[in-house]
């Protein structure tokens, strides 16, 4: 027999030695590279083992070709067999390989640890204590214990827990909170439209006061066309004729205000809404006008907001969160856009080549579709919400989501307003989420826009 240093040598490459992520692979684990000549004597590899109690088998090679691979576990179940050590060791590796011939794993070192897990798991029992062949880009393969493997997966499996606990009770935190600022939101504005519909009551009744009083008044310079001094250097510098005029511009503008702040509390109401536990028909177009209304402020008048409203019922939803859904979105857009806008006006200032000459002729744009539709054929109605822009530049965060597919499975330091947004819309209305972006500027969407999100929606 050969000296132990004689004997290939195993060598153990401890991956990225990382902690693990619930995105770890099998890359990241212990992988051990012991490649066995297959016409070598079984003597020698017993003699490897005894001397590595770690090493799970051994990479069985015919002049480098993988031929097959033989446990430790297995090598000692043949030797064990009455006769097994002198029918076995007295021969090369090849003899014991054709009667321990079994089917074995091979998989990349890409896989996710938990994918890995599953993968072994579904072997015969016979064969799921086996150690998994991992196969790199270079062609070379590695030996992965499934000891190792389990309980890797039984550690991502605990991190997993962990981090849908925390989800929850973050869930649970914000629901709570949302619940209370939506109290207060819901209180303040109740607060806001008494006096605003007691002032709006009577401007009706205002209005025909000072209609009638302004009546008199002509009436009485119609039938006494002489009067005191008095009165008519009184009506001089009161400029009753400028009261005429500006009176009813006055109430008109009062009226104007009071449905502004009307409306905008009724928007801050609607959009702060503590939803039910079972959803209630709500209607998408008073939805969307509330959102556009809180967001005023930020819609400058360099943003066009076009509207193309189809015919919508009222829908089953929690109107709530779809509020929250449209704010999300419409923030995302204006924020696209007002971001090219600010850079257009450093380029137009410091005179930038090139960037300049793009954005000359460029008009900032949200179109906003809805409608009904059918999408799979089976007759089943579906409400369609599209939410556009022509920003040329998409944010590499928005890219980001789109090329993950808004992953399920994602750490609390992932989330985003986007794919909050996915969640509500899949998962709790039990409707679809996408979002479209043009592959280029010169080859943009329909109406030239850039970036689009479809919201559908199940008719029940």
């Amino acid at each position: 027999m050969n000296s132990f240093a004689n004997l290939p040598q195993p060598h153990l490459h401890d991956g990225s030695l990382k902690p693990l992520q619930p995105e770890s692979s099998l890359g990241d684990l212990p992988l051990y590279e012991f490649h066995w000549e297959i016409d070598a004597a079984a003597t020698d590899l017993a003699h490897v083992f005894d001397r590595m109690p770690t090493l799970p088998g051994a990479l069985l090679m015919d002049n480098g070709q993988l031929i097959g691979m033989i446990s430790r576990q297995r090598f000692g179940e043949y030797l064990m067999r009455p006769e097994g050590a002198n029918l076995f060791l007295s021969q090369p590796v090849r003899v014991l390989n054709s009667y321990a011939r079994t089917q074995y794993l091979i998989l990349s070192p890409e896989i996710s640890i938990l994918s890995a897990a599953q993968q072994a798991l579904r072997r015969i029992p016979e064969l799921i204590s086996e150690p998994i062949i991992v196969k790199l880009s270079d062609g070379d393969y590695r030996l992965l214990d499934f000891h190792e493997l389990n309980i890797a997966a039984w550690q991502l499996r605990g991190i997993e827990t962990q981090v849908w606990y925390e989800k929850t009770h973050l869930e649970m935190l914000r629901h709570t909170r949302m619940a209370s600022l939506g109290r207060l939101v819901d209180g303040v504005s109740h607060e806001i439209l008494d006096p605003v519909s007691f002032i709006w009551g009577n401007l009706k009744h205002l209005t025909n006061y000072v209609s009638d009083l302004l009546g008199l008044i002509t009436l009485y310079e119609e039938t006494f066309a002489d009067v005191p001094l008095e009165i008519d250097e009184y009506r001089t510098n009161i400029e009753v004729n400028y009261l005429r005029e500006d009176i009813p511009r006055t109430l008109a503008s009062l009226k104007t205000g009071s449905s502004r702040l009307s409306k905008l509390a009724t928007s801050l109401q609607n959009f702060c809404h503590i939803d039910e536990v079972y959803p209630k028909a709500a209607n998408m177009h008073e939805s969307l006008d509330g959102v556009l209304l809180l967001l005023k402020s930020r819609l400058n008048d360099e943003i066009e907001v076009v509207k193309d409203y189809g015919h919508l019922p009222p829908i089953p939803c929690f109107i709530g969160q779809i509020s929250q859904v449209f704010m999300n979105i419409l923030t995302q857009a204006m924020n696209s856009l007002l971001y090219f806008v600010a850079n257009a006006e450093c380029a137009a200032e410091f005179a930038i080549p090139g960037q300049r000459e793009s954005t000359q002729n460029f008009h900032p744009r949200i179109r906003i579709q809805t409608e009904t539709c059918s999408i799979d054929g089976s007759g089943n109605r579906w409400i369609a919400i599209r939410i556009g822009h022509n920003a040329p530049t998409i944010p590499v965060e928005l890219r980001r989501q789109i090329d993950s597919g808004f992953a399920e499975t994602k750490p609390l330091t992932q989330e985003t307003e986007l794919t909050n947004s996915y969640r509500i819309i899949t998962d709790r209305h039990r409707g679809r989420f996408s979002v479209v972006c043009a592959e280029s500027l010169n080859q943009p969407l329909d109406g030239e826009l850039t970036t689009e999100f479809e919201i559908l929606l199940p008719l029940k």
